[in-house]
């Protein structure tokens, strides 16, 4: 099978979350498959950086939404690339999805209908890469910054299949319906039915509609969109498409998140007893002291989503008993404020921004990985902490429920639970749970054992690979 996944981001490139995670990962999973895939990608710095100069064109465009743009082929990092170099659109340094005020880029818009754009013409015309001629049998559309290709390949001719996978459905690429024309849209399809939402143009609605089949990263979360809390506005349109509509678990990159050769860390290890030393490591470097109770880490975006307000106030509960926390993450203002006033705490040490290594070294070396999120589609976090016999408390939501074993008395019994959930989302239940943890870690054969199971859980690719295999020659059959 030929495909051309389509993504804003992709890992090891360019990434701001689990959807450059995914898009990074993919390739070389369905490889096994039978699957040959080829990724389009925005032309970034970073991005062309990475391809080098021994990428080539094989298309271009006089005017793409007010400026000329070549395609090129090429190979960075183990993926086959297509990239769109629109340097009007993509040529800027920081964020790529935000201006310097922190705002969306004003032109976000005719950004990513540009990407989508240039996957429908692929879609529709194919083409010449290295002498040879190649045309994708499925688009396999990530988020709302792919939303508009089945539109567009509507518009071009194209005939190929197409599948959306949603990431997070709160991001939806909404718009003025000004820019229905700018866009090169059919105001016809401006309707409830269509890409209308609530009075605004929705890239995300767009793809949703018209999309063969569609994604979701957990089975969970794509039960969790049919309802009202989850769906954000569209969760009448997933009851309709329920049919369509799969779940997927997300894996993780195997070999980059390996405690026995991870790089980052003060020392590989292949068994619990291993961590010891990587959390010495790590309390020297977070400035922590010794502690009886369990080291817990955090690795997040600071937002409300991530429901790290209510860890702040059932931080007690842990620093009560001992235990600590060492956080890494960026996001909202007022919680990177609110974790700096908490780090005056000695068992407590807080880090403002991201840092790849870092991530890496909290997490060999802590006891605990902390994703009390309100949502979370599959996340990723959870899964780190599971290969590195790090455990998981979590939230009852999404794949989180769907990927960590609760150490409840009856799967503690059977020697399966892996870590903690709780519900509801609510500052009493984390508390709950952070006593549960301390509780659990004063037991050292039952926490070894814990710390055993989790290691053994799969977390890779091959059984995701498998499914999105069987959904793509589903949706070539059908379409």
């Amino acid at each position: 099978m030929r495909v051309l996944s389509v993504a804003s981001e992709c890992a090891p490139l360019v990434k701001t979350g689990g959807l450059a995670d995914v898009a990074g990962a993919l390739p070389a999973a369905l490889r096994a498959e039978g699957v040959e895939m080829r990724t389009l990608l925005p032309g970034y710095p970073a991005v062309m950086a990475a391809l080098g100069h021994g990428a080539g064109q094989v298309a271009a465009e006089s005017d793409l939404f007010g400026g000329p743009a070549r395609l090129l082929a090429g190979h960075a990092a183990g993926l086959d690339l297509l990239v769109l170099d629109a340097p009007h659109l993509f040529a800027r340094e920081g964020s790529i999805y935000l201006g310097p005020d922190g705002q969306d880029w004003p032109d976000n818009p005719e950004r990513f209908a540009a990407l989508s754009l240039m996957a429908a013409r692929i879609g529709a015309r194919g083409l010449t890469i290295d002498g040879a001629a190649w045309r994708p049998e499925l688009i396999h559309c990530h988020d709302w910054q792919a939303g508009f290709v089945p539109d567009y390949l509507d518009r071009e001719g194209g005939d190929c299949a197409t599948v959306l996978t949603i990431h997070n459905i709160a991001f939806q690429g909404l718009t003025g319906h000004h820019m229905i024309e700018r866009l090169g849209l059919p105001r016809s399809r401006f309707h409830a039915d269509g890409f209308e939402y609530y009075g605004k143009l929705s890239a995300l609605k767009a793809g949703l509609m018209r999309a063969d089949r569609l994604t979701t990263v957990s089975p969970t979360y794509a039960a969790e969109l049919m309802r009202p809390e989850f769906g954000m506005g569209l969760d009448g349109v997933m009851r309709a498409r329920r049919r369509d509509l799969s779940g997927i678990l997300n894996g993780i990159d195997e070999t980059a998140w390996n405690p026995a050769t991870d790089p980052h860390i003060a020392e590989g290890y292949r068994h619990p007893a291993g961590k010891a030393p990587n959390r010495d490591a790590l309390r020297a470097e977070m400035g922590l002291p010794d502690a009886p109770g369990p080291l817990c880490c955090v690795v997040s975006r600071l937002t409300e989503q991530k429901g790290l307000d209510l860890l702040l106030e059932a931080l007690p509960a842990l620093l009560d008993r001992g235990g600590q926390l060492a956080l890494l993450g960026s996001g909202d203002r007022a919680l990177e404020d609110a974790f700096r006033d908490a780090a005056r705490e000695d068992n407590v040490a807080v880090r403002i921004g991201y840092d790849e290594a870092l991530s890496h070294r909290l997490i060999a070396g802590s006891d605990a990985i902390l994703v009390p999120s309100r949502f979370e589609p599959c996340g990723l976090t959870q899964l780190y902490g599971l290969r590195y016999g790090t455990i998981p408390v979590v939230a009852l939501t999404g794949g989180l429920a769907d990927t960590v074993i609760n150490a409840s008395p009856a799967a503690l019994d059977r020697g399966v639970a892996t870590g903690l959930q709780f519900h509801p989302v609510a500052k009493d239940p984390l508390a709950v749970a952070l006593d549960r943890l301390c509780d659990l870690h004063a037991e050292p054969e039952v926490w070894a054992q814990l710390q055993a199971n989790a290691m053994r859980q799969p977390v890779g690719w091959t059984s995701s690979a498998r499914a999105y295999a069987a959904l793509y020659r589903d949706a070539i059959a059908a379409a």
